[in-house]
């Protein structure tokens, strides 16, 4: 023992004034030893560590490749069979197409089929209306044939110059009888000279009478119509002028009677188109009936007139009605009268009630406000007893009955004065 201490304690190496012995080497060895041991523990320790870092890593990534491999799988098999089922679909599709169209072009076929016989109906159809229709056409022909026939029968009648005065005279008769009331005309009516006009069309307030004549020269006119060469035009035309002259001139001597008819007599021409060729070329006509007070009228002036004169009518019986109105508007603000005193009386009587029913709500309030007082005066009183029998023990005998008289005279002291101060 002492030998191995001396071995160990011998110096080994100088270095400087420092001795190093055996012991302290093989110490110093060992710390180093031991340093170097727990510097590879901890190596290995960390070299472990991060190989199980790294599998673990390499673990995860390869769970991860595996799921990303199987969803891609997935997606592969999703995606084959969706192909199927497009593929499965288009096939369906084409197959609904294809009879689709068969079935289109079957029923536009049909269609086809069924418009051609349509049209073929509706041809045949059409072609029996336009035979109808022809049958019509030949019907209405013979029928324009025989108004042919009527309107030569009509011209005959027409030149025949009493079938003619006729004609004129009734549709003059059908326009008076339209326009005017029963009574206020006469058809050929005898004037006092005995000559007889075609119409006397009776005035109001005792006015004298218009005459009306419904006769027309139209021989010279039909042959003015009628007249191939100037000279015969004009020689119908000097006939026709003088015929007119005439015409007129009878009017003015048989049918003008101072007192019994108008100063103006009137001349009815039956035709609008004659009418206006007087107008237009035979001017000195028309200046010779206005000086002879003749006026010639047409069917539309002779109605305007008829209406002008209806006016007349209307407004002389108003006037002779007159006092008649007047009489009865007097009742009728008689009546208006009456009515407003009524009215006003009623207006009084619902005056004089919303005053009755001012007064009572008055009244009624004067009775509430003072309801309402005595009840707080009353919850005032039950108050003090509630105070004096929760607070101080009740003193019995003459106490107390001083108390309750005490507290009567109170009450009734502001009774009084809420009243005084009402």
């Amino acid at each position: 023992m002492n030998e191995m201490s001396s071995i160990l304690s011998e110096p080994i190496i100088r270095l400087g004034a420092t001795v190093i012995s055996l012991g302290q080497m093989l110490a110093f060895g060992a710390l180093v030893f031991v340093g170097l041991f727990i510097a590879l523990v901890v190596a290995l320790w960390r070299s472990a560590k991060a190989r199980t870092a790294a599998a673990a890593e390499a673990a995860e990534q390869a769970r991860d490749t595996e799921a990303r491999m199987a969803d891609i799988l997935q997606s592969q098999a999703e995606m084959q069979g969706r192909m199927g089922a497009i593929a499965d679909v288009f096939g369906a599709r084409q197959a609904e197409l294809t009879q689709s169209i068969g079935q289109r072009l079957d029923a536009m076929t049909g269609r086809l089929g069924q418009t051609m016989t349509e049209q073929t109906k509706s041809t045949h159809e059409s072609l029996a209306k336009l035979q109808e229709r022809l049958a019509v056409i030949d019907t209405a022909q013979g029928n324009i044939q025989s108004l042919a026939g009527q309107v030569v029968q009509l011209q005959a009648i027409l030149s025949n110059k009493q079938t003619r005065g006729a004609f004129g005279q009734s549709r003059m008769e059908a326009i008076v009888a339209d326009g005017l009331p029963m009574g206020a005309y006469e058809f050929q009516a005898t004037l006092s000279n005995g000559n007889r006009p075609d119409c006397l069309v009776r005035m109001p307030n005792d006015a004298p009478s218009l005459v009306i004549d419904a006769k027309f020269p139209l021989e010279a006119w039909n042959a003015i119509r009628a007249g191939e060469s100037a000279d015969l035009q004009k020689a119908a035309a000097q006939a026709f002028r003088r015929d007119i002259e005439v015409h007129i001139r009878d009017i003015a001597v048989r049918y003008l009677i101072q007192g019994e008819t108008q100063d103006t007599a009137f001349m009815f021409v039956p035709s609008e188109s004659v009418f206006a060729e007087i107008h237009e070329n035979f001017e000195a006509l028309v200046q010779r009936a206005h000086r002879a007070r003749i006026v010639i009228v047409s069917p539309s002036l002779l109605m305007l007139s008829i209406q002008v004169i209806q006016a007349i009518l209307k407004d002389a019986r108003m006037r002779e009605q007159a006092h008649l109105i007047q009489g009865e508007v007097v009742r009728l603000m008689e009546d208006v009268a009456r009515v407003d005193e009524r009215v006003r009386k009623l207006h009084g009587h619902f005056g004089q009630a919303a005053k009755d029913i001012d007064d009572i709500l008055v009244s009624t309030s004067k009775v509430t406000k003072r309801g309402q007082k005595i009840e707080s005066l009353e919850f005032a009183g039950s108050q003090a007893g509630e105070t004096q029998g929760d607070g101080a023990p009740a003193t019995g005998g003459r106490g107390a009955g001083r108390t309750s008289a005490a507290d009567s005279k109170t009450g009734q002291l502001r009774l009084r004065v809420v009243e005084d101060g009402e």
